[in-house]
């Protein structure tokens, strides 16, 4: 079971710090996703981020303590050199696009190219179309987002970060299937300790998914029904 928790309090112990990557084309709102998960706010002047900023949030997954440490990298084209090093150590992935810019939708294929080509091949990644709420204008069919995602083997949630809707889902679905993977290989360790075979963990606190880690089916869930 898990609880989003507060905004954060320094003086909660913490038994994991994942690290997840906000990609995608820029304005597609990737800045306001991670302000409404963080703070729970919401801009309607939001800048351009310039290179790379990140926001934490602690939450409760199964009784244990969950540092959310969420990079947001901008989307820019001139950023993209600085910004392809920071893929590294990332336990997690949330590729953006707007469902009012077709084009930002077909930009997913490039990012998720870029994603895999730096990242941990294990990495539990989720495609997001924001801006639901402005359904007069979209210009991305849900059943096409839907489409790709299950070629890709990617979780999909449509989102508004204005309404709020399905951020959190958003981030929670992320979280939750990286914790469930770092309990299996602890799981795994612990079997391997008990048979009497010698078993070395990368650290207690920030745990990144081996090559060897499956990542279960994902499943697919629309900003509207």
């Amino acid at each position: 079971m898990a609880s989003g928790g507060g905004y954060g309090d320094p003086s909660q112990k913490i038994d994991y710090v994942f690290k997840v990557v906000l990609i995608g084309d820029s304005a597609v709102g990737k800045s306001q996703i991670l302000a409404r998960f963080s703070r729970n706010e919401f801009s309607l002047d939001s800048k351009a981020t310039i290179g790379v900023e990140f926001q934490t949030r602690t939450l409760v997954i199964e009784h244990k303590s969950v540092k959310a440490q969420i990079w947001d990298t901008a989307g820019q084209e001139r950023y993209r050199a600085v910004t392809s090093a920071y893929y590294r150590g990332a336990v997690g992935a949330m590729l953006v696009y707007d469902i009012t810019k077709r084009q930002s939708f077909d930009h997913i294929p490039r990012w998720l190219e870029e994603l895999r080509s730096h990242a941990d091949k294990n990495i539990v990644i989720i495609l997001i179309g924001n801006k639901c709420d402005l359904e007069n204008q979209r210009e991305v069919p849900t059943e096409d987002a839907k489409e790709f995602a299950q070629k890709e083997g990617l979780f999909f949630l449509e989102t508004s970060a204005l309404e709020a809707t399905n951020v959190e889902t958003a981030f929670m679905t992320v979280l939750t299937e990286i914790f469930n993977i770092v309990n299996k290989k602890s799981l795994a360790a612990d079997e391997n300790q008990g048979n009497g075979n010698p078993v070395s963990l990368a650290g207690k606190k920030i745990i990144i998914p081996g090559p060897a880690q499956e990542i279960p089916a994902k499943s697919n869930v629309c900003c509207k029904s």
